[in-house]
């Protein structure tokens, strides 16, 4: 694995992960990704803010502390849900930016 990553496919790719779907609004972003159990998904997120952060320094540089993201997150299983309507749960959020 590599100590810091570029981006979120770069991340998804190390940790033999797949970027389903990705949206967001300026202050949250959501990303379906599937992941193999072997992988814990703290390890996961945490490799995903820090490439951000990486990524954007111009950004992160406007922020208290040049924090670009707060180290809390928020993930969920999508259990015995179809991924065709997590993904459309993804997808509409774009209409409500």
């Amino acid at each position: 694995m590599r100590p810091y990553a570029t981006s979120i496919p770069t991340v998804c790719q190390d940790f033999e992960a797949v970027l389903v779907n990705s949206n967001g609004k300026d202050d949250h972003v959501h990303l379906l990704v599937e992941y193999p159990l072997k992988v814990a998904l703290s390890t996961l997120v945490r490799s995903f803010l820090a490439s951000s952060q990486q990524q954007h320094p111009d950004i992160a540089a406007r922020y208290y502390k040049g924090v670009l993201w707060s180290p809390s997150y928020f993930a969920a299983s999508c259990g015995g849900a179809p991924l065709s309507i997590i993904r459309l749960y993804v997808e509409d959020q774009r209409k409500n930016l």
